[in-house]
């Protein structure tokens, strides 16, 4: 099969599109032809360049979350058969890998920037009919995580406010989304104007670009000087963090699951006692998360953010749109076009 391999670390180009052979699916795997998976930041470019928190072993194939269709079975398997179209879940196993925490995906076992993946059959999930495989790539990545973050992290309840910063990328979209479909009132933080109204095109109540206003005065405006019931932050830039953590109201929560602007941020500790504030730093999803953002996006309530989608041989070029932080919304590669 065709894939792109990294055999060294460091910049986009040290990825080639080479001929590897096809996997085949151990006991409780199933194979997929891959049809979509994403291009992300720390998952794929920072996991490329060799910059990744926990060791990576090389040879790799990068790619988080395939989409695609079951096109071979291995032994004992009986929750998946031939034809079944599903996504792949970012935790190969529980298991520790090198340095701890689970085996993921494209991390530390071959991923989907190729023409076919093996993952563990119980690590899939079905998509809907009507959900195509770029919708259910990108739906699946960062959906389940922003209602896991938002609902059991942060506790969440209907009426609440709740700040999203980043709101268009792919985590801070899913975000204003899964917020709406709590209940919550949301306020679309981003770094543009037409960034900010990606946020209110998907429902969120109001909308701050933060930098061109100030974050923390809008947010008070905004909510009648209460502050922020929740603020869904996974930006960590130092200047940004202080302002959102500032957004926030008496027994107000912050959860982040990234520190894409460094991640070392200045932190208020008179604030957080006085007022009760709660800093929560959390990853994963639910199982049945999976299931309920994907049924959203058939019913019309979830949608995919998608700025392009690229042949797999253009791996290279995703990898440096991403970097560049160019356009808005996921890039995609389709392993069907090489």
């Amino acid at each position: 099969m065709k894939a792109i391999v990294v055999r060294e670390f460091g910049p986009p180009g040290v990825m080639r599109l080479e001929d590897v052979p096809t996997p085949e699916p151990g006991p409780g795997e199933v194979l997929i032809r891959v049809h979509a998976v994403s291009v992300n930041r720390t998952l794929d470019c920072v996991v490329r360049a060799g910059k990744y928190a926990r060791p990576v072993m090389l040879p790799l194939v990068p790619g988080a979350d395939p989409s695609g269709v079951v096109v071979a079975v291995g032994p004992g398997v009986t929750e998946r058969k031939l034809g079944d179209r599903v996504v792949t879940a970012l935790r190969v196993s529980k298991d520790g890998a090198a340095g701890g925490g689970p085996r993921l995906l494209g991390v530390h076992s071959w991923g989907g920037y190729a023409e076919f993946v093996k993952v563990p059959a119980e690590r899939t999930g079905l998509i809907p009919d009507g959900v195509d495989f770029i919708t259910a790539t990108v739906v699946a990545r960062h959906a389940p995580t922003a209602f896991h973050l938002l609902r059991d992290r942060a506790k969440l309840a209907p009426g609440e406010w709740v700040l999203v910063m980043g709101a268009a990328g792919g985590l801070g979209s899913a975000g204003v989304q899964a917020a709406k479909y709590l209940g919550a009132r949301v306020i679309a933080a981003a770094g543009a104007d037409e960034r900010v109204q990606v946020g209110l095109d998907l429902g969120a109540d109001a909308g701050v670009n933060y930098r061109t206003q100030d974050l923390t005065a809008e947010v008070l405006r905004i909510t009648g000087e209460r502050g922020v019931n929740v603020v869904f932050e996974n930006i960590g830039a130092p200047d940004l963090f202080a302002k959102a953590f500032a957004s926030l109201g008496r027994q107000g929560r912050l959860v982040t699951a990234g520190g894409h602007g460094g991640g070392i941020v200045p932190l208020d500790v008179n604030r957080l006692y006085l007022n009760q504030l709660t800093v929560i730093g959390a990853t994963g999803d639910m199982p049945e998360d999976v299931t309920l953002s994907l049924q959203a996006a058939a019913e019309g309530r979830f949608k995919a953010i998608v700025d392009r989608v690229l042949p797999l041989s253009q791996a290279p070029l995703a990898h440096e749109l991403v970097e560049q932080r160019a356009g808005t919304g996921k890039i995609v590669l389709e392993p069907t076009r090489l």
